[in-house]
């Protein structure tokens, strides 16, 4: 099948690069004509908090489960001051007038208790239509910054869904690194443009699609750019391997639509199993029962799975119209491939291009004439026999120590993976924002005026019954002797004249993503709630973001390890199918398991434990969100599990041809080690680019797929699997 498919895309390459293209075409403008609907808040089936939301979407009519956010003032001479007030007034009005704003409650409204103590401080809650989502949350937040007058008191925009959205540009870097690596491994600008289009192709689609999508399941709001750093990531990868396959066949004299079907059928196999393992394990996330977590998982295994499809469709056409040319590459095309680099790597870095990309690019002019007229080609450096490579050699000398060799690489990962025993999960505040960012500045000064614990405040939504103001009262006392409780509002009814329940805000001592915040919810839900309306009718709920959060991450940690087992359970028997072999994918299991605990500790080290945080950017440590763990093991063994088939096909057919379980080992791993290395290095570029992000979340995952994907390459597939395999010999391929 995979044969014929190649064959056909390559001899009717026209047409399959115009379905490609109509495709994408279609499918980007439904993606801009109709828009998306993503989410940000993930809530969690049966839990407490969402009891409690649901009692305030039918007692108070929904004022609560919306987005919101805040607009934070503070004036030296004090909020009351006459000409402060008619400023913030004036700027509350226009606030109003926006499209999507539903109310804005001001800080001088008679029943608000928004005015700090010392009277310098003060904030108002700007509530959102339950229809506005983050992208447009955010749109919001820009026309506010823009009423802000220049003049009067500082304010800043607090709130997550009021922040800034900045459009990812550090795949550029990735980009541009790429395109480095593969002039390097190829020698040939058109063979490393290959790769890079494939790859372009699958992403595009698979975040237009993911665009679609999120009108019709939840998904969250940075759902693309992870589908776009992995999709970057496995697309180059794909494509890298085939196109290797194909110019080793055009090598041997074979033509090159014999050459592409060669290579579909053999590192295209590979690619279609690598990309089945990775879609697999991100699909696997559909068993969480959560739609905040589906939709991620959903969305990034269609950016996988596209990508695959291009790679053994799309590919296939390209290397139709490249011919045997993808051999040859001259100045002028090196010249080009330089300005392009350098040009993505400025933009990535956000430096102007302009200023960087041009005096470069015509420094690399001057040089490409002052080497070779433009026109002559670049001499293609001839490739060495396989057994006279330093991998042949790396590999035989690991063979010869095995038990050393596997034991020192086990080691290492091990030590990395220490820091995983102390892994807290949960969700980090607006606290861990960039100092100079309007969100942080709105959260500092809230703490400042009012303490930490008001950034998340606990609502404590209440169902009276038949009970009176007595047992509210009895209810409030008991939760101003809890020593975590920093304040505890008066209790708001539904309806003033006939009261049928009631909202009590708290707010706790401790900062939103500290421990001690999270030990107060369980408390007051464990014992504090309960007595206090042991004997009466009310029925109270504790929920709120922090609480909703808190229950969000107990319910996925709760279903992690049911997560992981059915994940290895398949990737098991899809390895088992490929190889036919049982101590292989077993083997491959185990090892991948040793690669992502290893990420797992680094990314404890540094975000949790706050090591080199200056380095990556954050500002303090802080939990690691749920779905993380989550989400780094369905991708990290999956694009690992893209090396180990490489690798053990390539050794699979050695062995199948010769017998011969040592040297196969070898030979396979020589023949793959420059390819694999390549792929390697450009997937942990992409990938770590992305710790240039502002976002916490994308610079964990950006760290967690580099640390990973380069434990992977380096101990596991160049210590661990040469070790192990030579020491299971022929019991490999049982």
């Amino acid at each position: 099948m995979l044969v014929r498919t190649g064959r056909w895309c390559f001899a009717h390459r026209r047409v399959t690069l115009g379905i490609w293209l109509l495709s994408l075409v279609a499918v980007a403008l439904l993606a801009g004509g109709i828009g998306g609907g993503y989410e940000g808040n993930p809530t969690s089936p049966d839990s407490e908090s969402t009891d409690g939301f649901d009692l305030i979407d039918e007692r108070f009519e929904g004022d609560g489960s919306g987005l919101s956010g805040s607009l934070v003032f503070q004036a030296e001479q004090g909020v009351a001051d006459p000409q402060v007030r008619v400023t913030v007034e004036r700027l509350l009005d226009d606030v109003r007038e926006i499209d999507g704003v539903v109310s804005v409650t001001s800080p001088y409204d008679a029943v608000a208790r928004q005015v700090s103590a010392d009277g310098r401080v003060a904030y108002a809650t700007i509530n959102l239509d339950r229809n506005v989502d983050h992208s447009r949350s955010s749109d919001i937040g820009n026309e506010i910054e823009r009423l802000i007058p220049d003049d009067g008191p500082r304010v800043e925009i607090g709130g997550e869904a009021l922040a800034e959205f900045e459009p990812p540009e550090s795949e550029l870097i990735g980009l541009a690194f790429a395109i480095v690596v593969l002039i390097f491994a190829f020698g040939s600008v058109l063979a490393m443009g290959l790769p890079i289009g494939v790859a372009l192709a699958g992403v595009g689609a698979g975040v237009a699609l993911t665009t679609l999508l999120s009108n019709v399941m939840s998904v969250p709001d940075f759902a693309t750019t992870i589908g776009a750093m992995i999709g970057l990531g496995v697309g180059i990868d794909y494509a890298l391997f085939i196109v290797t396959r194909y110019r080793e066949a055009l090598d041997r004299g074979r033509a090159p639509e014999t050459a592409c079907a060669i290579a579909v059928d053999t590192a295209g196999r590979a690619v279609i199993f690598a990309g089945m393992t990775v879609v697999i394990s991100l699909a696997g996330m559909l068993l969480m029962g959560v739609p905040f977590v589906a939709g991620l998982g959903v969305s990034a295994a269609i950016t996988v799975a596209l990508t695959m499809t291009a790679s053994i469709t799309l590919l296939p056409a390209f290397l139709a119209f490249a011919g045997h040319r993808v051999e040859v590459t001259r100045w002028r095309g090196l010249i080009a491939a330089g300005f392009v680099a350098v040009a993505l790597l400025g933009l990535g870095l956000s430096v102007s291009p302009l200023l960087v990309g041009a005096p470069l690019a015509l420094v690399t002019v001057l040089a490409g004439f002052a080497v070779a007229p433009l026109r002559r080609e670049v001499p293609r450096r001839r490739a060495k026999p396989v057994r006279q490579t330093f991998w042949y050699r790396w590999s035989r000398m690991v063979q010869a120590h095995p038990w050393r060799s596997a034991g020192a690489a086990t080691l290492v990962l091990l030590l990395m993976a220490v820091p995983v025993l102390s892994l807290r999960l949960g969700f980090s505040d607006e606290g861990n924002y960039e100092p100079e960012t309007t969100t942080r500045q709105a959260y500092d000064l809230l703490a400042e005026g009012f303490g930490p614990g008001f950034n998340g405040p606990l609502i404590l939504a209440v169902d009276l019954g038949s009970s009176g103001p007595d047992d509210l009262a009895r209810l409030r006392r008991a939760l101003e002797a809890d020593q975590g409780i920093a304040g505890v509002g008066p209790a708001l009814p539904d309806d003033p004249a006939a009261p049928t329940a009631a909202l009590i805000e708290v707010v706790p001592r401790t900062a939103p993503q500290d421990a001690e915040t999270e030990d107060l919810v369980h408390r007051l839900r464990g014992t504090v709630v309960p007595e206090a309306v042991a004997g009466t009718d009310l029925d109270v709920d504790v929920t709120g973001m922090v609480p909703a959060s808190i229950d969000f991450t107990d319910y996925l940690a709760g279903r992690l390890l049911v997560f992981f087992a059915v994940v290895l359970a398949l990737s098991f028997l899809l390895l088992m199918v490929v190889f036919r072999s049982l101590l292989v994918p077993l083997k491959a299991v185990v090892m991948n398991m040793l690669s992502i605990a290893a990420a797992y500790g680094v990314v404890v080290a540094v975000f949790q434990w706050g090591w080199g945080q200056d380095l990556v950017g954050i500002n303090g440590g802080g939990p690691i969100e749920p779905f993380i763990p989550m989400m780094l093991f369905a991708i990290v063994f999956g694009l690992s599990m893209d090396y180990e088939v490489f690798l053990l096909s390539r050794i699979k057919e050695e062995f199948d041809r010769t017998g011969d379980a040592a040297n196969s080992v070898a030979d396979g791993l020589a023949s793959t080690a420059r390819v694999i290395t390549a792929a390697a290095a450009i997937m942990v570029v992409v990938f770590g680019s992305f710790v240039f992000e502002p976002g916490r979340v994308i610079k964990l995952f950006g760290m967690g797929l580099a640390v990973a994907i380069f434990l992977d390459a380096t101990l596991v597939r160049m210590l661990l699997v040469p070790a192990t395999m030579e020491l299971l010999g022929d019991r490999n391929w049982w």
